[in-house]
């Protein structure tokens, strides 16, 4: 057998996912004779290649069967039920599990059954659910603090569950392979509700491992008595992919980048779950391009005040700020936050404290600038996205139904719309340390605010007074605000105090003293990136012939 070149399946898989046309080809079932046929042409991959890309199909086709009860069943000859997966009987897997309660416990009934639950709902043999004593971790290192607990990276000896042995009628295991261990503070003091979120979001990483980052169970730190999830690892995050490989990336990149986390996003709201804390630093990467959602629940401490929001400011959505529950629109505003981080290659309001100040222009309309050359159906998504009335935004349906039209595009177009152009880059300082010494400004932690205004959209008068003022606002990442940034932020939890109100105040009388600037010259010295920033009708020339029809049909439900 020829060597198997892993990056390249993963990529044919996407690609051939990446032209389903969705109007056409509508269920899970001739989607995968598309997919297969698309993989048999594909002239990148050998022979034995595609036969593995095509199991790996296969896999992703059986795990969608028993998902959504669909498809011709057949007769498991181990136990005589009627099945639906190919590879693997779901009944046989899921009795093997049962079998098994007796062999292990945490020690804590409420962890036994959240896992065994979820054991129950299992739908293929490399997405279960279990206890794992911490005497199976080796090597285990402090990678850093996330928000408000630890992370840890180990190497699994024995490794997750793989395969179902249909001979010897037993589950194989991986092998050695490297995970993540997350803290969870507080879960002891967590109440029923805690639980209830716990289960789902477990069986939910699970059911969806292509988009989620897969969680493989619990353990426990027997120094401390701390519960601990323990998570696929993965490569990168994306916040570190933009600020590595800005640059070189081309339009059809990017917005496959955001059509794959929006896909993903689908997946969590059709779950009717909220994420409630998307930033870049849980969406990780995986070779060949893979990107999958982490922080799925478990997000904050279990015991997180009454009246405080918990997430990475710039993302959170300005009603969220003021006090009103997160939503399925939220989330969507979050979207806007990384799509913009997409396009421009670093973090959103990245040269501002996370504290009152920028809380304050967040809940009053300021939005990043939006970068020259962005694709107008892109930046027209961005901006329905980021509406300060969450009603003005779209739902994930229609904004999934609008970057895939827009994704599929670029797909089919692969020649002039996808060398980088040198207009449309932002120069980023080569000198910064991949966010390395101010990953605390772009952790998510506690935040408590008051007394803020209902939120509202900016005017354009006040958008181009705030971006004018450079010392607000900078595409460059200056080097000397990088510690200063990490010192600031060694509080977990942000208070309104006399620092709070003195920045309020200091926002009021510089934003008063801008506009009148502006008033006073009005427009003389703006250059012509803000006009073209500021065109509705600019985009690059060479799309025009790819302009969006109004109409999408219904899409398939897997997505």
């Amino acid at each position: 057998m020829s060597v198997i070149r892993e990056e390249l399946i993963v990529a044919a898989i996407n690609r051939s996912h990446a032209l389903i046309g969705f109007n056409i080809y509508n269920d899970i079932h001739i989607q995968y004779e598309f997919q297969k046929q698309t993989i048999l042409d594909d002239e990148s991959l050998t022979n034995d290649e595609k036969s593995e890309a095509i199991r790996e199909l296969t896999k992703i086709y059986d795990k969608n069967r028993v998902h959504f009860n669909s498809g011709t069943r057949r007769v498991c000859k181990n136990c005589n039920q009627e099945c639906l997966a190919t590879l693997y009987c779901e009944y046989c897997v899921r009795n093997y599990l049962k079998d098994n309660f007796s062999n292990w416990t945490s020690g804590n009934d409420n962890i036994d059954d959240l896992i065994q639950e979820c054991q129950m709902k299992t739908l293929e043999p490399d997405s279960i659910v279990e206890w794992i004593p911490y005497d199976e971790f080796k090597t285990i290192k402090y990678l850093t603090k996330g928000g408000c607990s630890e992370i840890y990276t180990a190497e699994w000896i024995a490794g997750s569950y793989d395969e179902w042995d249909s001979e010897e009628q037993q589950l194989k295991r991986f092998g050695r392979h490297g995970i993540i261990l997350k803290g969870l503070e507080n879960v002891k003091s967590a109440n029923k509700s805690w639980f209830e979120e716990a289960n789902s979001h477990l069986t939910i990483s699970n059911k969806w491992a292509d988009s989620i980052v897969q969680c493989y169970g619990l353990t426990q730190d027997p120094l401390n008595g701390d519960y601990m999830l323990v998570m696929n690892r993965l490569d990168i995050d994306l916040r570190k992919y933009l600020q590595q490989n800005h640059n070189q990336l081309t339009w059809k990149e990017r917005i496959q980048i955001a059509t794959n986390i929006i896909i993903s996003l689908k997946r969590i709201h059709n779950e009717n779950a909220i994420h409630r804390d998307l930033h870049s630093g849980n969406m990780l990467f995986q070779f060949g391009g893979v990107i999958n959602i982490s922080d799925l629940g478990f997000c904050g401490p279990a015991d997180k005040p009454l009246k405080s929001v918990y997430g990475n400011l710039p993302y959170i959505a300005p009603e969220v700020i003021a006090g009103k529950e997160a939503t399925f629109k939220s989330d969507i505003y979050s979207i806007a936050m990384l799509m913009w981080e997409i396009s421009s290659g670093q973090p959103p309001f990245n040269n501002y404290k996370h504290d009152y100040y920028l809380a304050t222009n967040i809940v009053n309309g300021i939005r990043p600038k939006i970068v020259p050359g962005t694709p107008v159906e892109y930046k027209n998504l961005m901006i329905q996205c980021w509406d300060a009335n969450p009603l003005n935004r779209p739902d994930i349906e229609k904004l999934r139904d609008d970057i895939r039209e827009l994704n599929l595009c670029y797909q089919k177009n692969s020649n002039e719309l996808n060398q980088p152009k040198e207009n449309d880059i932002i120069d980023l300082d080569d000198s910064l340390e991949s966010h390395t010494n101010s990953r605390l400004l772009f952790m998510s932690k506690v935040h408590q605010f008051e007394n803020f205004p209902e939120p509202r959209n900016a005017t354009a008068e006040e958008l181009e007074a705030f971006h004018s003022n450079k010392s607000y606002y900078d595409f460059n990442i200056p080097n000397n605000n990088i510690g200063k940034s990490s010192s600031n932020q060694k509080n977990d939890t942000s208070q309104i105090n006399n620092s709070d109100k003195s920045s309020k105040g200091r926002l009021e009388n510089d934003f008063q003293e801008i506009m009148q600037q502006i008033k006073k010259y009005r427009i003389n010295n703006i250059d012509d990136n803000d006009e073209i920033c500021n065109n509705p009708n600019f985009h690059p020339e060479e799309q025009d012939e790819f302009e969006l029809p109004d109409n999408t049909e219904e899409l398939n439900k897997t997505e």
